[in-house]
């Protein structure tokens, strides 16, 4: 049977309940993410268990976002110096031949994200706003980083992010796609279902400004495209015409905050693929989300 490698010249295939270990020197309390090249061999339901005990997560391989192959990464906190990897395939596949496929492994460090301390407009309490913190790719990958569904805030991936939906979202760097600002932005990559969040400390009663930037990564991804924020109980619809170009614009909407904790939201309204890949999910950009009270 053949197998496309996308990086390098080697990989390997986990049969039925099969798995691969390291253990690794870490920094406890930091953050980590793990970067894997990772697809699967059929056209079956398979999945791959990531575990740095005591933590640990499905990462569901069904769908194909890219037909390069995919890299995916899964975010942990470490308890001690030292972590156990482990990889693991936890299914039992009517052909032995099946299971996930893994042909590159790199992990990457981050800081505890803050909000940006100040006062009234210099401050912003989003943590990690313009998504400078993230997994950005170790090796030659071309097609960004996906962000696996329902990964919590304390072992996201994004540092200071929840990605709540049924899909992933993606993480690009300005090196492979145009990003509004700095170096790394989410596209948000399969319509409703691709959504991520924040829950920020706010104060009862009080009216703050939310502004952030929309786009396209210059991926060959056009259409009408739309993201919807929500914060607390109002709602912005942010339309945006994609022709593949780079293009992106700001928006803001002021919102009342109901207590001491809002959670702020954004998903893809509609689903879009590339002009020249129609097998290729792809979607809006966003970027720096800032979040101040209003005077």
């Amino acid at each position: 049977m053949y197998f496309p490698v996308s990086h390098g010249e080697h990989a390997v295939r986990l049969g039925n309940e099969a798995s691969i270990s390291q253990t690794i020197k870490v920094k406890p309390g930091m953050w980590y993410a793990l970067i894997l090249g990772a697809s699967r061999t059929c056209a079956q339901d398979e999945v791959l268990r990531i575990s740095v005990p005591p933590q640990s997560g499905d990462v569901p391989l069904q769908t194909l976002y890219s037909p390069h192959g995919d890299v995916i990464a899964w975010g942990f906190r470490a308890t001690s110096n030292v972590a156990k990897v482990i990889l693991h395939n936890p299914g039992i596949q009517e052909d032995p031949a099946c299971g996930p496929l893994l042909d590159a492994v790199a992990i990457a460090q981050f800081y505890p994200p803050k909000p940006t301390r100040g006062w009234s407009f210099a401050a912003n309490l989003v943590k990690n706003p313009g998504f400078e913190e993230g997994p950005f790719p170790i090796f030659n990958s071309t097609n960004g980083v996906l962000l696996p569904p329902k990964q919590e805030d304390r072992v996201s991936p994004l540092p200071g992010w929840m990605i709540e939906s049924l899909k992933a979202v993606k993480f690009i760097d300005s090196k492979h796609f145009n990003v509004p600002f700095g170096q790394g932005a989410i596209e948000l990559i399969a319509g409703r279902e691709s959504v991520i969040s924040q829950i920020l400390r706010t104060v009862p009663n009080k009216v703050y400004n939310m502004k952030f930037t929309i786009g396209d990564a210059r991926n060959g991804c056009h259409g009408s495209m739309m993201i919807e924020a929500f914060a607390a109980k109002d709602t912005l619809k942010v339309p945006f015409k994609a022709v593949g170009k780079g293009h992106f614009k700001t928006v803001s909407f002021k919102f009342k905050a109901f207590e001491n904790r809002t959670r702020i939201t954004f998903y893809s309204s509609f689903y879009h693929t590339k002009i020249h890949d129609y097998g290729s999910l792809c979607g809006p950009v966003i970027d720096q989300v800032i979040v101040h009270p209003v005077a």
